[in-house]
């Protein structure tokens, strides 16, 4: 049994965004997650943008949290070493009504405190991007994209460099109150600890009911996306949404990714599994038919793959109304903090959620602050990022970053070597892939699958059978094809 002081339920985005800031303290802390990396869930199925904050009722914790992480966020991808641009995002529209709608959500964007909100029309929308749709358009300048994997991976891998302990493979199967503390049983182990904070994503509301509190309802919101190759994320400089609907809500949009793609996505509708991933020719003709409404340049010869997510929304049962995130603590129920409902725009909201989170903990607490605690972390530098001087001296500094082992995204074997040794001790295939967009480029893995694997077996000493590709069960072999002569 491993006793803590306090335990993260989650390793998504938030969970980790709550480990970074409560390592900012001087108190154990443990992240129990039940896949094998973090961002497994909607934290890695999302669009990668920074919202701006003007779809959101004003007042509301979305809203506040939303317009306070988009202010922030130039610094903290600073300190974390993670790609970001602030684009801008263009939210299109063709009638009337798409005025109207547009019209009401900036005057909501004003009064959160989004800044620089502006319409124009068509000739200035060619000139922001001529692939973009629509006759006219709002012009959101503070947003931006970021890839969400990386961001959290960056926020796990600070926390732990700050001392904070993740357990994978640590799916919670039941709390109890013992004493002045919580009996966690999980997939991994027991785990005693005074403080609980949930941040289950998905699965918040059992994690709820397991720590006293309501089972909140949540209803399942699933989009699917396509990804577009690099051709085509040349051809487009700006997220390009569609008028929002009479609720706020949008529908599919394409946004270029810091990497280079192109995501066109999501749709919408209801799901009922937790991790329904599964994608469908039906929803899939209609993000061709709707995005090419957005993007000029939407064409079946740049799709490389599609993934689906799911925004899982708390709801009132009685009005179907959407609620807003709900971040409580409650004297009865001692030393928790419940965080339920946390959707989109979760990835902007994250940081601002966790001090909210944190500061419960420091004030009940009267935590001393960390003096060790460092705010930055250094990511994998990226080969093809680099200036030509700089590729000579990193492969006269390590030769290794001049073998290619992904040719489509130009990933170098030192890279990879950085990615198997990462500072969470994550070894699946799509935790490297995660760390360096391998595998990611146009032949997704055809030519540098095999040799990644290889790699894992070799420098992490592990036998070929005992590989993951993502997940505890997903096994990438399960014994030779042939016995050697």
């Amino acid at each position: 049994m491993k006793r803590l002081e306090a335990v993260i339920i989650g390793a998504g985005v938030v969970g980790c965004a709550v480990a970074r800031e409560l390592s900012r303290y001087q108190i154990k802390i443990g992240v129990l997650e039940k896949e094998l990396d973090v961002a497994c869930g909607n934290s890695s199925r999302n669009t990668g943008m920074l919202h701006a904050g003007f779809t959101y009722k004003p007042g509301s914790l979305k809203a506040e949290c939303a317009v306070e992480g988009n202010r922030e966020f130039d610094q903290v991808a600073e300190e974390l070493d993670i790609p970001f641009k602030r684009t801008g995002k263009v939210v299109v529209g063709f009638t009337d009504h798409d005025m109207e709608n547009i019209l009401k959500f900036k005057a909501n964007g004003e009064k959160n405190g989004v800044q620089g909100l502006r319409m124009i029309d068509k000739s200035e929308l060619n000139r922001l991007d001529a692939n973009a749709g629509g006759e006219f358009a709002m012009y959101v300048p503070s947003s931006g994209i970021l890839d969400p994997m990386q961001y959290t991976i960056a926020l796990a891998e600070n926390a732990c460099r700050n001392g904070v302990r993740f357990f994978f493979g640590a799916g919670v199967e039941s709390i109890e109150r013992a004493e002045d503390e919580y009996l966690i049983k999980t997939a991994a182990g027991d785990f005693l600890a005074k403080w609980v904070i949930n941040c289950a994503g998905m699965y918040a509301s059992e994690i709820s009911e397991m720590l006293g509190y309501p089972n909140y309802p949540v209803k399942g919101f699933k989009g699917e996306y396509f990804v577009l190759d690099k051709k085509a994320g040349r051809k487009l400089t700006i997220p390009v949404y569609p008028a929002p609907n009479d609720k706020g809500g949008f529908s599919v949009h394409a946004t270029p990714t810091v990497d280079g793609n192109v995501l066109v996505g999501p749709d919408s509708y209801v799901t009922e599994g937790r991790e329904d991933y599964a994608v469908t020719k039906e929803h899939l003709d209609g993000l061709i038919r709707d995005g090419q409404k957005m993007f000029k340049e939407m064409k079946r010869e740049y799709f490389i793959r599609n993934f689906a997510g799911i925004r899982w929304k708390r709801y009132d049962p009685e009005t179907g109304e959407i609620l807003d995130f709900l971040l409580e603590a409650d004297p009865e129920k001692p030393h928790t903090v419940n965080l339920v409902g946390i959707e989109s725009p979760g990835v902007t909201c994250a940081l601002p959620l966790a001090r909210r989170a944190v500061k419960i903990v420091a004030e009940q607490e009267g935590l001393a602050e960390n003096p060790d605690f460092n705010p930055r972390r250094e990511g994998i530098h990226k080969f093809p990022e680099m200036s030509t001087e700089e590729k000579k001296a990193a492969i006269e500094k390590d030769p290794d970053y001049g073998e290619i082992v992904c040719r489509c995204e130009t990933v170098t074997k030192a890279e990879i070597l950085k990615a198997i040794h990462n500072p969470l001790g994550v070894c699946t295939v799509t935790g490297i892939k995660n760390r360096t967009r391998a595998t990611m480029g146009r032949c997704q893995g055809g030519y540098c699958q095999t040799r990644i694997t290889k790699m894992i077996e070799e420098e992490l000493g592990i036998r070929p059978e005992d590989i993951r590709y993502s997940k505890a069960g997903g096994y990438m072999f399960t014994g030779k094809v042939r016995e050697e002569a």
